[in-house]
Parts: C-alpha cells; sequence; structure tokens
C-alpha cells in the first residue's frame, strides 16, 4: 500500500535519524527539545486499563 502520508513521515523521520547521526538518545532529546519550545500544550492522559484476563478473573 502506497500512502503517501506514511511516505512522508518515514521520509522526515530518515532525515532526522541522519542530522542525529543514528544516536538515538540524541534524537531523543532534540524532539524533546522541539517538544518544549513548539508552544502546544503537552496532554497526559491517564494509563489506560486493561481488560480482565481469564488468569486474573476470580471465580467464587
Amino acid at each position: 500500500m502506497n500512502d503517501p502520508i506514511v511516505q512522508e513521515v518515514r521520509k522526515h523521520r530518515l532525515e532526522h535519524t541522519r542530522r542525529m547521526g543514528g544516536d538515538l538518545k540524541a534524537i531523543c532529546a532534540d524532539l524533546r527539545t522541539i517538544q518544549a519550545t513548539s508552544g502546544h500544550a503537552v496532554v497526559r492522559r491517564a494509563p489506560r486499563r486493561m481488560p480482565a484476563t481469564a488468569t486474573q478473573v476470580r471465580v467464587k
């Protein structure tokens, strides 16, 4: 499937990775800086509750 939006996102991600020399710590630090200086509010949601699995359900 050729999705132009996915292709564009991958292109920009690859360019960013190359600029950071493939260093994951540098990539994450740069993304945090971009996030902090963007002026956009960061939304943090509570973790989603996972549904109980069969082994977690107690039968009386």
